[in-house]
């Protein structure tokens, strides 16, 4: 099945369940899991030199879709037992990633070939793209997008962001650093080559405040391209008396005269970012 036919019959479906009664809908929506999965489809999908994302809302119509077709069922892998609706992804070896036990990646994640996944888990629309690294107990929420050249480290948390389908995923952009701890959800993009220090917070809401120059500039639901960032706290006034709410504060730039490595160590040196 093509993938116009595809997403004609899924979105048909969405809008009305009971044709998942039909052989033609159903098997619509068990291709473009398998599309996902192949890295065929994307959840999304980055425009205009990345600056932009287009998200494909038809491909996260299909996964909830796929809910429905699917029953719980007991899965084994060597000592340790599953009871889910979802199968785990199988054919690491040819698709060339690495995959440390017990890393877990839901079916319909796409993980492209030099990845390596530490015991993490991967959810299903997630993708993660070639020479990235998901550290120890690091979460790709479902349908987030992680670029190429990203290190997430250890307990990263990416948020899932499958509802509604039209949102934005949260997105990872080539060569961003993320800190041990890390949080992002709710569909904010983290920028090429940003480095998030330990323990950072972001959420569509967050203020992400650029204090570099003699006046504070504020972002939200983006973390601009190269950007340093730690966590902070900004003063909030409440009926109760004032107090300190979380914020992220952006207090550099990775140098472009510098490659991803070596800027890194800069980061460390320069602006004593704990990653």
């Amino acid at each position: 099945m093509n993938l116009q036919s595809m997403e004609k019959l899924v979105t048909e479906a969405f809008g009305d369940r009971q044709l998942l009664k039909k052989d033609a809908y159903a098997q619509a929506v068990l291709d473009t899991i398998a599309a996902l999965d192949s890295g065929m489809v994307r959840v999304a999908e980055p425009q205009q030199g990345q600056t932009q994302w287009k998200v494909n809302i038809w491909a996260k119509q299909a996964i909830l879709l796929y809910f429905s077709l699917t029953q719980m069922e007991v899965m084994e892998s060597g000592p340790f037992e599953y009871y889910d609706k979802m199968p785990l992804k199988k054919g690491y070896p040819a698709a060339g990633v690495r995959v440390v036990p017990p890393a877990t990646v839901r079916y319909g994640a796409h993980i492209e070939s030099g990845a390596i996944l530490m015991p993490s888990y991967v959810n299903i629309g997630g993708y993660v793209s070639a020479g990235s690294m998901v550290d120890t107990w690091a979460t790709v929420g479902s349908c987030a997008q992680v670029g190429k050249g990203v290190h997430l480290s250890g307990g990263v948390g990416l948020g899932g962001v499958l509802e509604p389908p039209s949102a934005l995923p949260v997105i990872i952009d080539d060569g961003a650093f993320l800190g041990s701890r890390c949080i992002v959800v709710e569909g904010v993009h983290v920028e090429k080559e940003a480095v998030l220090g330990a323990n950072v917070t972001i959420t569509a809401s967050t203020p992400i405040i650029d204090v570099t120059g003699p006046e504070p500039v504020t972002y939200k639901g983006r973390v601009p391209a190269r950007s340093v960032v730690i966590p902070g706290s900004m003063t909030k006034s409440f009926p109760a008396g004032d107090f300190g709410v979380t914020c992220a504060l952006i207090i550099g730039k990775r140098k472009e005269s510098t490659d991803q490595k070596t800027s890194l160590n800069d980061v460390l040196r320069e602006f004593n970012v704990p990653v």
